[in-house]
């Protein structure tokens, strides 16, 4: 099955144009360091167009909006890039703005916005709708595959947390979010099949605790007692088994 296909404003799976911790400076454009012979790079030059100049286009994004472009990035709205051009007609051009949304899209530290769980944000810099979760769990990956190229140490443990936060925030099932991801169960990659397993647990754990607890006819106080269990716990578990039928109940006809 193939993965979503992100828009604008998601995250790209290719090599950022920079990879450098945040400044108070727009994501910048790099040349490519990978060494050619000249007959390679003639031959590459004459198959490709030249691309246009974004260094310009992401300072002026910089300066119009520091809050988007700035010292934090924030994932973007769906449809910025329409409304970047309708609003500045004089100062952007359609290609040169595109690319320069496609290297400010798949910098590290746009991705790192992505990833966190933030809203997507208009033009003023205010938060609007939340960003897909297929989105969210791209924006993770790629994350991981750079961080990984470059660690000397295995990285999935922390790639299993992030999964977890992004799976947890989703409030969707196991079948629902992989449904998301247009990934079959068997093909998930290792460390989403350990999260998604550990949620199964968790569910069918609470499952058995909400029903004894029904069946006990007892406040959560006198529950907690009965189990060697704090009020909290069995509150927590309560809600949380209440929280996860409520997101996979199939609506009324």
């Amino acid at each position: 099955m193939t993965s979503p296909a992100p828009d604008i404003a998601a995250p790209a799976t290719t090599e950022p144009a920079t990879d450098t911790p945040a400044t108070d400076a727009p994501a910048t454009a790099e040349p490519a360091t990978e060494l050619a012979t000249p007959a390679v790079a003639a031959s590459t030059a004459a198959k490709k167009p030249a691309l246009p100049p974004v260094q310009p286009v992401l300072e002026k994004l910089f300066e119009l909006y520091p809050k988007l472009f700035g010292a934090q990035f924030l994932p973007l709205k769906l449809g910025i890039f329409q409304e970047l051009l309708a609003t500045h007609p004089d100062d952007f051009q359609r290609d040169t703005l595109k690319a320069a949304l496609g290297v400010h899209t798949r910098s590290t530290r746009y991705l790192q916005s992505v990833a966190s769980g933030q809203a997507r944000h208009d033009l003023q810099g205010q938060p609007g709708d939340p960003v897909a979760p297929e989105h969210v769990y791209l924006a993770i990956m790629e994350l991981h595959r750079r961080r990984q190229n470059r660690a000397r140490v295995d990285l999935t443990p922390q790639l299993r947390d992030q999964l977890r936060t992004a799976l947890l925030a989703s409030g969707l099932s196991s079948q629902d979010y992989l449904a998301r991801l247009l990934v079959a169960p068997e093909d998930a990659h290792p460390a989403l099949k350990e999260v998604l397993e550990e949620q199964a647990q968790q569910v069918a754990r609470q499952e058995a605790l909400f029903k004894a607890f029904e069946a006990s006819g007892k406040s959560p106080e006198e529950f907690a007692d009965m189990y060697g269990m704090t009020a909290q716990e069995v509150t927590q578990a309560i809600e949380g088994h209440q929280r996860l039928m409520a997101a996979t109940a199939i609506p009324a006809a």
